[in-house]
């Protein structure tokens, strides 16, 4: 909960004021619940440890009413009138309780002061994804031709594959690939896989010791082309126009499906939150898919951690060599 008090506190009475503020809010809160600012001299924020079962409009509308009482018998109408209050729930839920279209910014203060702190350095960041994304899709718009016609000439359905993914700070966007499967295809297989992986439940191959993939081996779904496309990534194509548009970089951790966000325990959800999502990334030049999810999380957040324009640079003059290796691409 965040109490604004900056209009409420005026000039002559500041201290009496912020002193009967904080008064009431320890009054009407637990032992257990955390008082302290949350921007210095204008927003108070209280953490609520344990709230129960009951839903958030519940408590929302029963802690409104609690503390509108409470600032109004110590404060008067006039000066009472002046607090704000606001409830944000973590982790956030949508409207049927899944998750939030997007994460609520109020909840990550380190984040959003990282960014500031970073803007002229993301801003020519940004001036790099234009730039490059938009040479990419002219350099590439012959080989964008041959792969649509093998597309269309091998199976039934569309050239182009479409599907919602999360990206910085959990916002919702349709990301797009080349589609290499056939249409119409049960997503469970996949999505079953994904949790069991997550979760580390997917086994090492015994014949050859190699680690569990990310994506799913001899995928039944796949067909011969998408097979080649997966296997050098060039049904990741197409992703230079989202970059192009804004809704991911050049460089970042790989964008998650719904389904797999929804598998995330609370710090996964980290990767998704620090930096844009990115074609390319740690993970894919010192790995790929042969590598545990946990790892490929940890370098996720190692590279927001020590991101900078030159660690970018570095990882897309190391991605042609992996994509060309073609080791751990399924």
């Amino acid at each position: 909960m965040l109490v604004d008090v900056k209009e409420a506190i005026g000039d002559r009475e500041e201290g009496s004021t912020l002193r009967k503020i904080t008064e009431t809010l320890y009054k009407i809160t637990r032992e257990t619940d955390i008082i302290g600012w949350y921007r210095e001299d204008s927003l108070i924020g209280v953490i609520g440890t344990e709230i129960g079962q009951a839903s958030s409009a519940e408590i929302r509308e029963k802690l409104s009413e609690k503390y509108r009482k409470g600032f109004l018998e110590a404060l008067g109408a006039k000066k009472s009138s002046r607090i704000f209050v606001s409830f944000h729930f973590f982790p956030e839920e949508g409207e049927n309780g899944d998750s939030a279209d997007s994460a609520n910014i109020t909840l990550y203060p380190d984040l959003v002061r990282k960014e500031t702190s970073r803007r002229l350095a993301l801003g020519l960041k940004r001036a790099i994804d234009i730039v490059g994304s938009a040479f990419a899709l002219l350099l590439l718009s012959p080989l964008f031709g041959l792969i649509a016609l093998l597309i269309k000439a091998t199976s039934k359905g569309p050239v182009l594959f479409r599907q919602e993914r999360r990206g910085q700070y959990g916002k919702k966007f349709t990301v797009l690939k080349f589609r290499s499967m056939r249409t119409n295809c049960d997503s469970r297989i996949h999505q079953e896989y994904v949790g069991r992986f997550i979760a580390g439940q997917v086994r090492a191959d015994g014949k050859n010791g190699e680690q569990p993939v990310f994506k799913i081996q001899k995928d039944p779904r796949v067909t011969w082309v998408g097979a080649i496309l997966r296997k050098t990534s060039f049904d990741e194509l197409p992703q230079f126009w989202n970059v192009l548009v804004g809704e991911m970089s050049l460089v970042g951790p790989r964008p998650p499906v719904e389904y797999e966000f929804k598998a995330y325990g609370m710090w996964h959800r980290r990767r998704v939150m620090e930096i844009k999502p990115g074609i390319t990334g740690l993970w894919q030049v010192e790995g790929r898919s042969r590598i545990r999810f946990d790892d490929m999380v940890r370098l996720d957040l190692k590279y927001a951690r020590v991101w900078s324009i030159w660690l970018d640079l570095k990882i897309l003059f190391r991605t042609p060599a992996a994509v060309l290796s073609g080791d751990g691409a399924h």
